[in-house]
């Protein structure tokens, strides 16, 4: 019985495409919920700084256990991974709804969910990464690249505006319900399809050793290879310099346009038209051959046509332009970024490679949204209301004063600092030419040769 389940079950480019559908779904649940408890948690504190500790209660142990979290996924079975980590977001959206029926949420419930469900989902990216490098060949890496952007994208296109619409009238609880069952729907996708198994007699002799010694092996695997590294201590500052920024978009418009929540959803889903716009063009297109200019310029694109743009500019037309462009460009940056990675390491080791590859690189987001929400509450927001503070004086006649003025001049200084991290990265030749100083591995040539294995 067992063998005719696994031959019903879909493998390859199939199985992939099915699983994306159901990210798609699962995702735009998941945008709904947190555009909705963003504007609970404004409207019950009206400050930057509690919406800043729910992403970094999300991420900072997600971050911290990632290099366990890789080890453990090239031991284990990467679709039980995939699945466990849909159960516990699932599970703390269930949390929530529950406690929001009852009356009785408050915010550190977000931080504890967040927590819980960031530990998971430290599993959930290395698991997903290291199975499509299986799954699909890899000419093929830069298009998928392109769906998944796509699905992460796309699927904020309607998920503020939907959420803007009916939290009026099915509530912030209604919402949560959509995204329990667009959950359910993603994993009963996971749950039919094949992911190939890898053959533990070709894993190398560093896969076999003792689990401290797998824990260093991707912290060793990239400190051996410049290039990589480089790539990683670019992206470290970048999303130094980015995090600031993210974290204080939602607060800053809502603080600017007198709480509008509809305005607030506009923007959010016209730069998910950038983001998917985005995505199209890299699904279609694959990205340039040399893949560093794809990073390297999509970077740049955020951080001075999107977030310093976005920043500097008052008027709300400006915004969406701002908007628009920066989401354009994230899914090129991710998308060729990853096919660097997917062609450079071989899938036996992807799991605590790209796992340390996560650590450096977004080890220092958490620490930005600790200092984001503080420094615009407690430094910027007062002085750019007072007219008669040294900031006033010097920024006011650019910026103008009021609420909300103060996260914009934070927003706009942190896009020029990261447009300037790309300029200094691309004058770097181990970076700039990582194409040609690393080969390609050659571990896997053919998906296909997985498929007898799939489970």
């Amino acid at each position: 019985m067992s063998s005719k389940i696994q031959k019903m079950k879909l493998q390859g480019m199939t199985a992939f495409v099915l699983i994306w559908i159901g990210q798609v779904f699962s995702l735009m649940g998941s945008a709904m919920t947190h555009f909705g408890l963003g504007i609970w948690a404004w409207e019950k504190t009206g400050q930057a700084t509690p919406l800043a500790l729910v992403g970094f209660f999300g991420f900072a142990p997600m971050i911290l256990i990632t290099p366990i979290a890789g080890v453990l996924v090239d031991r284990w079975n990467r679709k039980l991974v995939m699945a466990l980590s849909d159960i516990a977001t699932a599970l703390s959206s269930l949390f929530i709804l529950i406690m929001l029926s009852m009356g009785k949420l408050e915010m550190w419930h977000l931080y504890a969910t967040s927590m819980f469900a960031g530990i998971f989902g430290a599993f959930q990216w290395p698991a997903y990464s290291a199975a499509i490098s299986l799954m699909i060949p890899k000419k093929q890496y830069g298009h998928a690249s392109g769906m998944i952007s796509m699905a992460e994208t796309g699927s904020g296109i309607l998920a503020p505006i939907l959420a803007a619409t009916l939290i009026g009238k099915i509530g912030l609880t209604g919402i949560i319900i959509v995204d329990l069952v667009t959950l359910v729907f993603g994993l009963l996708m996971l749950v039919i399809v094949s992911i190939p198994a890898l053959n533990k007699a070709e894993l190398t002799k560093e896969s076999r050793e003792n689990f401290l010694n797998e824990l260093a092996f991707g912290f060793k695997y990239l400190f051996e290879r410049a290039s990589l590294l480089g790539i990683q201590l670019s992206f470290f500052f970048v999303n130094f310099f980015s995090s600031i920024a993210f974290s204080l978009l939602t607060p800053m418009i809502l603080a600017r346009s007198n709480n509008n929540v509809t305005l607030l959803g506009s923007i959010n889903s016209v730069g998910a038209i950038g983001g998917l716009t985005g995505s199209l063009i890299l699904t279609a297109w694959g990205g340039p051959k040399k893949k560093i200019l794809g990073v390297l310029g999509s970077w740049f694109v955020t951080g001075f046509f999107g977030l310093f743009l976005f920043g500097i500019s008052g008027f709300h037309i400006l915004w969406f332009i701002a908007l628009f462009l920066l989401y354009l460009a994230v899914p090129m940056g991710n998308g060729c970024n990853q096919a660097i990675w997917q062609a450079k390491v071989a899938p036996e080791v992807q799991g605590r490679v790209f796992s340390v590859r996560r650590l450096v690189a977004q080890i220092t987001a958490p620490i930005s949204m600790l200092i984001a929400g503080p420094l615009a509450d407690k430094v910027m927001e007062p002085a750019m209301q007072n007219s008669n503070s040294t900031l006033a004086r010097w920024l006011g006649p650019i910026f103008g004063l009021g609420p909300g003025v103060g996260m914009s001049i934070l927003i706009a200084l942190a896009g020029l600092l990261t447009a300037s991290v790309v300029v200094f990265a691309y004058f770097i030749p181990m970076i700039r030419n990582v194409n040609n100083l690393l080969p390609d591995h050659y571990a896997v040539t053919d998906a296909d040769s997985y498929q007898k294995r799939a489970y």
